[in-house]
């Protein structure tokens, strides 16, 4: 009986952090905002066990801070931070295309060209949260294609974390520019060539970079400026 318990705890603790991840992509938690374990556990008509765990998950992935007696906050990576795992996920997602693309089936190509496709209707339509989901679901689709379940589980945790960022640090970020860094990929996957689908995701994560520096100069340069300007 306590075993049975304990899995559903967990069960419900995955839901709960899922939700609360959701929350803090779509804006309802925006940074340095508070997360009452009290206050989510009566939305969500839980116990507040799967919810503390659920916030111990989101701070393991680097998205809330909890310190004592002051609770969960929603966390604002500074730019080297986020810089740093933008070059490991980069890594990463180059090692697994290597391994993917001798893998890949004209199905399994089909289903990434469909996403791709996706991404670019939702980005003539101006969706970015649909951009976004679609992007994830691409990027996860070539590294699940590897085969290899160990860097698949090192790409899993970081990229909430990096789909965070895009969130809290790129807002009102224009969809069609997201979708224009998937095009090369798509292409390279398309003709089945390995090297291009390595540059184009090198050239991807190159371009993120770049436009993440910019965007946080900014913001930095504005918060300097006094308040009657």
């Amino acid at each position: 009986m306590a075993k049975t318990a304990s899995v559903t705890r967990t069960v419900l603790a995955d839901q709960v952090k899922e939700r609360l991840l959701e929350g803090i992509l779509s804006g309802a938690y925006p940074p340095d905002s508070r997360i009452v374990e009290t206050t989510v556990a009566r939305e969500m008509q839980v116990s507040q066990a799967p919810v503390r765990e659920a916030l111990r998950g989101l701070e393991a992935l680097g998205v809330v801070e909890i310190t004592p007696f002051r609770g969960a906050r929603v966390r604002q990576p500074d730019q080297q931070e986020l810089e740093d795992a933008y070059a490991v996920r980069c890594a990463i997602e180059v090692l697994g295309a290597k391994l993917a693309m001798p893998r890949m089936t004209d199905e399994d190509i089909d289903e990434l060209t469909a996403l791709a496709e996706q991404m670019a209707a939702a980005a003539d339509a101006e969706d970015g949260h649909i951009v976004a989901a679609v992007d994830t679901r691409f990027h996860g689709r070539i590294m699940e294609l590897s085969g290899n379940k160990a860097l698949t589980r090192v790409w899993q945790s970081l990229e909430p974390f990096a789909r965070t960022y895009i969130t809290l640090v790129m807002p009102g970020s224009d969809p069609h520019w997201t979708y224009g860094l998937h095009v090369p990929i798509i292409d390279g996957v398309r003709r089945r060539d390995t090297e291009a689908v390595v540059r184009a995701l090198e050239d991807h994560f190159d371009e993120a970079q770049r436009t993440l520096g910019e965007r946080m100069r900014r913001s930095r340069e504005q918060a300097a400026l006094p308040a009657d300007e």
